[in-house]
């Protein structure tokens, strides 16, 4: 009786909720145990203008198994379960195999329709994974069953890292290149449906909806990434000799405004130097003399002044409503040329040329600097810029005080960048361009987007006032407070500047912003720098002291690593033994190659990245070398270890180094496995 009662009731029920319950309840139960959920896309690469990898997406997975899944049965369960769990105990060490065995068969047992292995599965052991026992027979016959992650890795650690940035996150701002072509490098979201199963997990439908996630596009920077390795060194070993703050470089094409590096370093509490904030785009502060260059080309498109006219600085002191303003050199410069007062970057001078002329019509000079633009932001893609301060008379923050102390760099605020563009428009004849930091956007390697230089002014002042100020840039160097950075093998042009931070102020201790801008080489530039440090605390604080090496050691790196500045005298003669290259880039090889003019078969083996030579007569001949295989250890014995490295990391692992010269041994040894993230060290010897 009590059997035909309780059937009679589970019947009921089954008519209740086919006929008589409510459908919407039904429906909302159903969705509770299954979601729409989104399928990332792949983010796109970042490159650097020659085609070196900056950041990828690396991809990740979460998998598991359905231990119930309909074609498992229990023989063939048992069959495979101790090989099973044997293997995952070796992938996954922190279970030991019976550990692995006694959970699979509990989720068995419970009805479980997901077992999971682990999160964050790197590729290489998911491809290891994909071939366990069980599991090699995929979703419908092993139960395996797994979702694809991507994590952002920057192959070259922290060089460039605040530009290359950071991506948007939820309650996350991002920085950089990653922040400005987010809605480029995103792509587009597909999607799936998850169900709800016991233990409050979610597994992958695989018979539902799915729609493809499309991919985000690649974008090749400006970025030279040999260029930015010089320049981070170059301020790192500078901030270190001075004890300084903070500080930035900006190396940037003339004639396309293309930034090729860009470094921003800072003191950690710990006695470091990090990229902490883009100083380059986001600090403003009191440029210092760098701005006399701006006050003197105001004077000259007035007509006011002449490269020869005289001025008279007296003994270097000289006030202004009762402010004292100086010239660095004790007892003064006496009567000088105006030429000679931008050299010597005299304070008294410039500042006399400017109070003469524009005491009665300080507006006019203001608006001679917003005729260079100096007032406005240069609206590049990296978030962050700061707008430039220049006080106007009858504003707020000016006084009498505004017009002498604005000609000299002071009561100012403008960004290292904003500097830049300024002397990069001299150095281009006028043309004021907007700095940029893309070449191109692409799709699975065929170009979608070419970025063009961007003209902010076509001519900023008369070609007759730049080839006058021009020749007071030179002079700088040549025979003015930059002496020390002069080169006999190429002229360099640009002007030092060195600001008090807290000037005014009787209170504090002084702090002092060095800095050095310019072009090079001077009779046709095709690089103008800057270089800002703050904050020095020993070994002097003037801008050709502190900054000026910075610049000349960026300058030297690309003269002496550019074959057009240096002529092919028909004195070199080809011995009988021709030069052979050591194992490595078939693009840098062929440079040098091509640059001692000797032959090669580089057009037939147009199709490889890296190459082995040898010499056949008078001629060499390229072997390509591949290093496709990601499974075993590269070969890179007798290779250089720039190229060394890029090869082993682009594998996964890490590199430690002993010596120098090329690479004579490798520990492990070419050819073994590895997993990603394994040490591998690299012996070098002469």
């Amino acid at each position: 009786m009590f059997m035909v009662v309780f059937g009679l009731f589970v019947i009921g029920k089954i008519i209740y909720f086919q006929f008589f319950y409510d459908k919407e309840k039904i429906n909302e139960a159903i969705k509770s145990t299954r979601v729409y959920t989104s399928i990332e896309p792949l983010r796109g690469n970042i490159y650097s203008f020659d085609g070196k990898l900056l950041a990828t997406s690396v991809a990740y997975f979460e998998a598991g198994i359905d231990p119930n899944c309909d074609a498992i049965t229990q023989e063939v369960f048992d069959e495979n379960l101790d090989s099973l769990a044997l293997c995952l105990s070796q992938l996954f060490p922190e279970k030991s195999q019976m550990q692995f065995a006694e959970e699979l068969m509990e989720a068995r047992d419970n009805g479980s329709r997901y077992y999971r292995f682990s999160f964050n599965i790197k590729y290489s052991d998911f491809k290891l994974l994909q071939n366990f026992p069980l599991l090699r027979k995929g979703r419908t016959k092993g139960g395996f069953v797994y979702q694809k992650t991507y994590k952002r890795e920057k192959p070259f650690g922290e060089l460039g890292r605040r530009t290359i940035g950071t991506e948007p996150a939820v309650g996350r701002k991002g920085v950089g290149l990653e922040d400005a072509y987010d809605k480029e490098l995103r792509g587009i979201e597909g999607y799936t449906v998850k169900e709800k199963i016991p233990g409050n997990m979610w597994m992958p439908v695989e018979d539902a909806n799915y729609i493809e996630p499309k991919d985000g596009y690649d974008l090749y920077t400006t970025i030279d990434i040999g260029l930015q390795d010089v320049a981070e060194s170059a301020l790192e070993k500078q901030l270190i000799k001075h004890g300084a703050e903070y500080g930035t470089v900006v190396v940037m094409e003339v004639k396309t405004g293309k930034v090729r590096a860009i470094a921003n370093l800072k003191l950690h509490p710990e006695g470091y130097y990090y990229e902490y904030t883009n100083y380059a785009v986001a600090h403003a502060s009191d440029p210092g003399s760098t701005f006399k260059l701006a006050s003197v080309i105001v004077a000259l498109e007035d007509g006011y002044i002449k490269s020869d006219d005289l001025i008279e600085t007296g003994n270097g002191t000289t006030y202004y409503y009762g402010k004292e303003m100086k010239d660095t050199k004790e007892g003064g410069y006496g009567t000088i040329t105006v030429q000679r007062a931008f050299e010597v970057s005299s304070n008294v001078g410039i500042s006399k040329i400017i109070s003469k002329e524009y005491k009665h019509q300080p507006g006019k000079f203001i608006a001679g600097l917003q005729r260079l633009h100096l007032h406005e932001p240069l609206n590049v893609v990296i978030r962050g810029e700061t707008t430039p301060v220049i006080h106007s008379p009858g504003k707020k923050g000016w006084s009498g005080l505004s017009l002498t102390q604005i000609s000299v760099g002071y009561e100012l605020q403008i960004t290292p960048l904003q500097i830049l563009a300024f002397y990069n428009a001299i150095a281009n004849n006028g043309v004021l361009l907007r700095p940029i930091f893309a070449e191109s956007l692409s799709y699975r390697g065929e170009i979608v987007k070419q970025f063009e230089p961007e003209i902010i002014d076509e001519q900023i002042c008369s070609l007759e006032t730049i080839e006058v100020v021009k020749k007071m840039m030179e002079g700088v160097v040549s025979d003015g407070t930059a002496k020390n950075i002069k080169s006999n093998d190429y002229k360099i042009a640009g002007k030092t500047g060195t600001a008090q931070m807290n000037y005014g102020s009787d209170t504090t201790r002084v702090k002092y912003h060095a800095s050095f801008v310019g072009y090079f080489p001077a009779e046709d530039p095709e690089y103008s720098c800057i270089v800002s440090i703050y904050k020095p605390s020993r070994g002097g604080f003037y801008g050709n002291v502190v900054a000026g090496p910075v610049f000349k050691e960026i300058a030297d790196k690309i003269y002496a690593s550019n074959p057009k500045y240096h002529r092919f005298t028909s004195n070199f003669t080809i011995s009988s033994s021709i030069p052979i290259a050591k194992k490595g880039n078939k693009k840098e090889t062929e440079i040098v190659y091509s640059w001692l003019q000797i032959i090669t078969n580089a057009s037939k083996v147009a199709q490889t990245d890296w190459v082995l030579s040898s010499a056949d007569e008078l001629k060499i001949v390229y072997k390509p070398v591949n290093y496709s295989d990601k499974t075993k250890i590269p070969n890179v014995i007798n290779m250089g270890l720039k190229d060394a490295i890029v090869i082993l990391e682009q594998c996964g692992m890490k590199v430690n180094v002993h010596g120098r010269g090329r690479i004579k041994k490798q520990v492990p040894a070419p050819g073994n496995g590895f997993r990603e993230g394994d040490l591998i060290t690299l012996y070098l010897g002469e």
